[in-house]
């Protein structure tokens, strides 16, 4: 089992005690719940009650489930291997896969394919998310870089917190750009009315996001993007774009779903991935191709009335 101490902070006063605890713990509220059932939450030494109000500064003792990180390899979680060598292994994600191994979903990830593909990843970074870096949403398909070696992951890890590692993503949004590039700088912490969701917020961790027009649709009200990440926070992209009224077509968490050009998920794909190997210095420069049920997607919106289906380098999509 698994002690935190969590500090209840002023924006959260007043919230009842299994909220504040799905949020700072960043757990299911289901998962809040059962360790209020099972006793495991106290407010000075004193058991509460999952409805009970808590103040600022509060501070709640809480025992966690554990993970069990002790996986099964399993040869049935679909995905592509791009490029791999002793240190690392580029992935192309399809949707419908969840990165690695949560407190409500413990079969089936990516990881447990991983290790299934590569057993010596076990013990290459966090216990439970063996070679994971950096994540992508169950429905968000393409790019992803996962590490093969303790030097591959420390080189991959701090690549990224440098921002030396470009990952570039392909967005089909809800309205028409005044401008063809921008910037999104604005902060984003996880949504106290909802704990699954995160929210631009000026207390919470700063994020960046930079965006090309590349597409629009005049008539539909569409327009596609290019979208890189500066930094890389939970949902970053999905919120930020809502954040400028330019919702994800399809994203029904964050954006706008059953208009023309949603594809039953977010429209959403990691397309390009450009690093130096964090070993050799080699330079990796990946693209992926759009997937299926993105590229018919924009089949009933026509030709666009501005731009043209490329990417920012003159790729087809």
């Amino acid at each position: 089992m698994i002690e935190r101490l969590l500090t209840v902070p002023d924006d959260l006063e007043g919230e009842r005690a299994d909220k504040v605890v799905a949020i700072l713990a960043d757990v299911p509220r289901s998962t809040a719940r059962a360790i209020f059932d099972s006793g495991e939450a106290r407010v000075d030494g004193e058991e509460v009650k999952p409805s009970q109000r808590l103040a600022g500064g509060d501070e709640v003792r809480i025992v966690l489930p554990e993970i069990d990180t002790t996986l099964e390899p399993d040869s049935s979680v679909p995905f592509t291997v791009v490029l791999e060598d002793e240190d690392l292994a580029i992935i192309d994600k399809p949707i419908g896969v969840v990165v690695h191994p949560t407190s409500d979903r413990s079969s089936g990830t990516l990881v447990h394919g991983l290790i299934d593909r590569y057993p010596d990843i076990v013990g290459v970074g966090q216990d439970g998310r063996w070679g994971i870096v950096h994540r992508l949403d169950r429905d968000t398909s393409g790019l992803l870089v996962v590490a093969r070696s303790e030097a591959g992951y420390e080189g991959l890890i701090d690549m990224m917190r440098s921002r030396t590692v470009s990952r570039r993503y392909l967005a089909l949004v809800a309205g028409r750009f005044d401008s063809t590039t921008g910037t999104i700088d604005a902060p984003i912490g996880r949504d106290p009315q909802n704990p699954t969701r995160m929210k631009v917020d000026g207390a919470g961790r700063p994020a960046q996001t930079t965006y090309r027009r590349l597409a629009t649709w005049e008539g539909r009200d569409a327009s596609l993007v290019s979208v890189g990440l500066e930094t890389g926070r939970t949902h970053q992209i999905r919120v930020h774009m809502r954040s400028i009224d330019h919702p994800i077509i399809g994203d029904r968490a964050y954006g706008k779903a059953g208009t023309v050009g949603d594809p039953g998920r977010p429209w959403l794909h990691a397309r390009h991935l450009s690093f130096d190997h964090p070993i050799t210095g080699e330079s990796i420069d990946i693209v992926s191709p759009l997937p299926k049920d993105l590229g018919d997607s924009l089949v009933p919106l026509g030709e666009p009335d501005a731009g043209a289906l490329e990417d920012i380098d003159g790729r087809a999509l």
